[in-house]
């Protein structure tokens, strides 16, 4: 491969792709399947419409029908735009994809009635339905639909609100073709002297680098690339902001934060509580960044340099194949069941491996039920990477064992929940990792490695939920989001996260423009809160064995049969309370004072 560029797709040798074909064989098949799908959806209004109360039996096929349109609609829509991701540029893959988003508003479209006819059902009538043995599988969707009565709207309401969504998700997806296919960052000199293009995928591994003038120039690279696109970018951001109002608004929540987190039966307290404990944590987050800069002997410390090496001497250029193997052996705890299912996606092609051009950045586990999760990452060979390979296999896995053990409407697990057994594998490699070095140097890296862990999640996180919450309070109260008000919050943030130690730079105001995850509104938080629950959990299977393995595997096997708190007590953690979090911040206490002990 060039340094200069990236190769393209067709150049990713076999191996190194996803299988896409164990979802469908080829283009044939899939219009085949819509061709399947668009029939059902075209017939359902009118054999079910008015008809629900009719018998438990027509109620029973209502649901039935219901579940296949949509697990047909999510296998045509992951497929589509899993090859879309493989070149964010090819034409016929964003065709593909937008026909695949049609029949989604179609199905929104043509269900709309269900809800608002189940909920103006007599609730006597809807619990005797209800013990019927042949609906057990549909009883948390029903008792989690019936918990959200003042929320779901009348049929007609609910139909106009699916067509809206037809151009609901513009926002999302403008930014993403921009940021993605559009985008072009400048070249910079890499420490050899050689002229390499800033990407999406590079810009860590540039971030990374111990050449401070690499850092600097790839930083200022990037942002000075997102400036001159921070009117339009305010004006995208501005929009989904005002999106997410509107529904919160429409469906009678009273912030479009309660919305968001009402879907899973989460405390607004849970996401508040998250940002206090964080605050008062930040004295010992701040001594963190004075170690930095102390570390690196530098006068003044800047944004570039958060995540320069503090251990120059240990350089840990991973490949894939070792990756694996590390992945593997830090994940030992969890017993042979979970290890053979790891090989399995190893040697059957669930994961996509290398960046090329147009490929969609960054990394992440997707999938339909019926078929394996699949993986997309950009691996680049860093210790960072290989932690990827392990959270991004915990979500597949996740995924994996909950749709062994769960019926459609029951295995798609909820997003409070979702990087929890992602970030649980990180924790037990990192403990891995260390037990296994004798090197004072290889140590420190991997405690300051896993410090960086708590850095990117626990707080970076946290800022990034305060952020969305601040902005989102600000248009509920008719406010709108300008470049100015947006950069202003967001280096204030920044400097309240980072404290007196750190030069916020101006570019950092910035960064906001750059964040897909704010066009899902309030999900970061789960990062943080999934991170706390994950320390708890790894450190209870490194404990207590087999018998926390085995709680956690009721977990694991969960899908969303119940609430997300209710499954995390069953592993053994209770997320209701400040706890995790603060254990959370303990952990780090202590590593930091271990880090502190071996850099002096």
């Amino acid at each position: 491969m060039e340094k200069s560029g990236l190769i393209k797709r067709e150049e990713v040798a076999a191996e190194f792709k996803w299988a896409l074909e164990d979802l469908y064989e080829n283009e044939a098949a899939w219009r085949d399947e819509y061709s399947k799908a668009e029939a059902l959806i075209d017939a359902y209004q009118e054999k079910y419409e008015g008809k629900l109360a009719d018998s438990v039996d027509v109620f029973w096929e209502a649901l039935k029908d219901n579940s296949k349109m949509n697990l047909l609609a999510e296998r045509l829509y992951v497929y589509s735009n899993q090859k879309l991701h493989e070149d964010t540029g090819n034409s016929d893959s964003q065709a593909l994809a937008g026909k695949a988003q049609n029949l989604i508003v179609k199905l929104e479209g043509a269900t709309a009635f269900v809800e608002p006819e189940i909920l103006a059902m007599p609730k006597d009538k809807l619990d005797e339905y209800m013990k019927d043995d042949k609906l057990a599988d549909y009883r948390q969707k029903i008792d989690d639909l019936v918990r959200n009565r003042e929320h779901i709207l009348s049929a007609e309401k609910e139909e106009l609100l699916s067509q809206v969504s037809e151009f609901a998700g513009g926002a999302e997806d403008i930014f993403s073709m921009f940021n993605n296919a559009d985008l072009k960052f400048p070249e910079i000199k890499d420490e050899d002297g050689n002229l390499v293009a800033i990407t999406h995928g590079r810009y860590s591994m540039f971030m990374e680098s111990a050449n401070r003038q690499v850092r600097k120039a790839a930083f200022e690279g990037m942002y000075h690339t997102y400036d001159k696109y921070k009117n339009t970018l305010a004006a995208i951001y501005n929009t989904s902001v005002k999106k997410d109002c509107f529904y919160a608004k429409v469906r009678n929540y009273n912030s479009a934060l309660e919305a968001a987190l009402g879907n899973s039966n989460i405390p607004v307290e849970v996401y508040d509580n998250l940002i206090a404990a964080i605050h008062e944590s930040l004295p010992i987050f701040h001594r963190y960044v004075a170690l930095r800069k102390k570390c690196l002997k530098l006068d003044e410390l800047h944004m570039y340099d958060v995540y320069a090496p503090l251990v120059s001497e240990v350089d840990m250029k991973i490949n894939y194949e070792e990756a694996k193997k590390i992945v593997k052996d830090g994940l030992k705890p969890m017993g042979e069941d979970y290890l053979n299912s790891l090989q399995k996606g190893f040697d059957n092609k669930w994961i996509d491996v290398y960046e090329n051009e147009g490929k969609r950045s960054g990394a992440y586990s997707w999938g339909a039920y019926g078929t394996h999760p699949y993986v997309l990452l950009n691996y680049n060979d860093t210790l960072n990477n290989v932690f990827t390979l392990a959270h991004e296999m915990g979500h597949a896995l996740h995924s994996y064992y909950s749709d062994a053990n769960q019926t459609y409407d029951n295995a798609g697990y909820r997003i409070f929940v979702a990087e929890v057994a992602s970030t649980c594998n990180e924790a037990l490699l990192i403990n891995h990792m260390l037990a296994n070095t004798t090197d004072k140097k290889e140590k420190a890296y991997l405690i300051n490695y896993f410090l960086e862990q708590f850095k990117g999640t626990m707080f970076r996180q946290t800022m990034f939920a305060e952020f969305e919450k601040k902005t989102h309070e600000l248009v509920e109260e008719g406010e709108t989001l300008n470049v100015k008000l947006l950069n202003d919050m967001y280096k204030e943030l920044n400097e309240t996260y980072f404290g007196k130690d750190m030069v916020s730079d101006d570019e950092i105001a910035l960064e906001w423009s750059r964040i897909p995850h704010f066009y899902t509104a309030f999900y970061v938080y789960q990062y943080a809160t999934g991170f706390a629950a994950a320390i708890a959990l790894s450190k209870r299977i490194l404990e207590k064995g087999e018998e926390a393995v085995n709680d956690y595997m009721k977990f694991l096997t969960g899908g969303c049969s119940k609430y997300p708190i209710e499954l995390l007590k069953l592993a053994g953690v209770d997320m209701a309370s400040p706890e995790p979090v603060k254990a959370a911040m303990a952990v780090f206490e202590d590593l930091l004072n271990q880090f502190e002990e071996l850099m002096s």
